[in-house]
């Protein structure tokens, strides 16, 4: 069957005639969503929606994240919608991402102090005053960790 544009110019088909076009309003979803290999392939016709798809793989995967005192640690995601796929849904189920967001967050404070103090940064900047405000703190840690032994 031939195609005509507007004017009438011939437009040559590209496929042969046993292909046909997927309809626009579909969607098509190929993907590997495991570290797994696949022993053969599968063809799954009747999943219509992305959590059918979800539920019916379960894709997960073995991460070994490794600490800055060179411990690994293992652990299993999985992977239950799209959500889980972005940054916040994988620390969410990890406990070693949970750990490092957190010190991300602490940081990020502490940043966010120095920028917005003043006072605090014309300390930092005063090497005496940097030292003073060092050592005051050193004995506060001491006294905390004098009084969670009591």
């Amino acid at each position: 069957m031939q195609t005509y544009g507007i004017g009438g110019n011939e437009v040559p088909s590209d496929a042969s005639e046993s292909f046909a076009d997927i309809p626009k309003n579909r969607t098509l979803i190929v993907e590997k969503l495991t570290d797994k290999p696949a022993v053969r392939a599968e063809v799954i016709g009747d999943l219509k929606t992305i959590d059918e798809v979800f539920e019916h793989f379960k894709p997960s995967v073995k991460m070994e994240f490794e600490d800055a005192e060179g411990a690994s640690q293992k652990e299993e995601l999985s992977f239950r919608n799209l959500g889980d796929f972005g940054a916040n849904g994988i620390t969410k189920q990890s406990t070693f991402l949970q750990g490092h967001q957190t010190k991300k967050d602490e940081y990020q404070k502490i940043v966010k102090q120095l920028k917005a103090n003043k006072t605090l940064r014309n300390i930092i900047a005063d090497p005496e005053k940097k030292s003073a405000m060092l050592e005051a703190i050193q004995v506060l840690i001491k006294e905390l960790n004098q009084t969670q032994i009591k």
